[in-house]
């Protein structure tokens, strides 16, 4: 019998438009790879929308909250339908990124020093000495970013009535250098990409998502045993937070002439996207991965309990 797949997506968070192009790319090719699929762009009653249609496997395509942060991983557990990607509490986790800076340092993966700060009192004054780097606590996509370079005021933006990424923020030192991201399929770490804006920049949503915004380097050209070290550390990563299915981890390599060669993690995916400028689809495929194959593999290993 066919399988049916509800395919999830789009959402109300402000990711909402980068899922629904992840959730159009994965339904195309679960539909070309024979499986019966349903669309589903998830509002507040999706709890008896999926109780009605009763899909034999949930595809997990959103972005941002509700999506990754253990919010619909708990319905989907509560519902006994098996869900592609992290469970609940891997979500969670994740999604916060103070709470996952401490699991992951006590397991060993480099980080940078940070402290979470209130973003008024950001906006007032220096909460560390620039250069560093404000990110809301639990979103995604680069959403509310901002890097304050040395001789810069505070970021007085911060401070505006009609912020929308909520009042915590994570300060964090800012490391230079080069950006890298590894991917973790299974209990395996696959290829790396360097990541460059293709406007010299940083890596913003536009480098992200705009067609050309960004270059993708792969295998990324690293020295010595650099490369090894980056996978080891993106699967020991993913294993500390009790990742499943795929994952991919973003770092910061500091070689630059002034530098030290210092690697740090600046966070782990639990839903990376899945447009046609993304980048676990690209890692895939140097694995030998079509997109096709690559949804087809996260379907077949969904599960609840995860």
């Amino acid at each position: 019998m066919t399988k049916h797949v509800a395919v999830l997506m789009g959402g109300w968070s402000a990711e909402r438009e980068v899922s629904l192009r992840s959730g159009a790319a994965c339904a195309r090719a679960l539909r070309d790879e024979g499986y019966r699929v349903t669309e589903i762009d998830v509002t507040r009653d999706i709890a008896q929308t999926l109780a009605a249609l009763k899909p034999d496997v949930a595809f997990n395509a959103l972005h941002g909250k509700v999506g990754e942060d253990g919010t619909i991983q708990g319905i989907l557990e509560v519902l006994r339908i098996p869900y592609t990607h992290s469970g609940v509490l891997a979500s969670a986790l994740a999604m916060n990124k103070q709470q996952a800076k401490i699991v992951m340092a006590a397991a060993g993966v480099p980080i940078a020093e940070g402290l979470v700060v209130d973003r008024h009192t950001a906006a007032r004054g220096h909460v560390m000495t620039p250069p560093y780097v404000l990110k809301p606590v639990c979103e995604g996509s680069s959403f509310g970013v901002v890097i304050v370079n040395a001789g810069d005021p505070p970021p007085s933006q911060l401070g505006a009535d009609d912020w929308a990424y909520g009042d915590e923020m994570l300060a964090e030192r800012f490391v230079a250098g080069r950006e890298l991201t590894c991917a973790v399929m299974g209990d395996k770490a696959l290829d790396i990409i360097e990541i460059r804006a293709a406007d010299g920049g940083w890596y913003d949503y536009n480098a992200k998502y705009t067609k050309g915004g960004s270059i993708h380097i792969l295998p990324a050209p690293l020295k010595g045993n650099i490369y090894q070290i980056v996978q080891q550390l993106a699967l020991k990563a993913h294993r500390a937070l009790g990742c499943r299915g795929v994952s991919r981890s973003d770092f910061r390599l500091d070689d630059t002439p002034q530098g030290n060669g210092e690697l740090v993690i600046l966070e782990v995916n639990t839903q990376p996207g899945m447009t046609e400028t993304s980048l676990v689809p690209e890692i895939a495929a140097a694995a030998g991965f079509s997109f096709g194959g690559l949804v087809r593999w996260m379907v077949e290993e969904a599960s609840c309990d995860r």
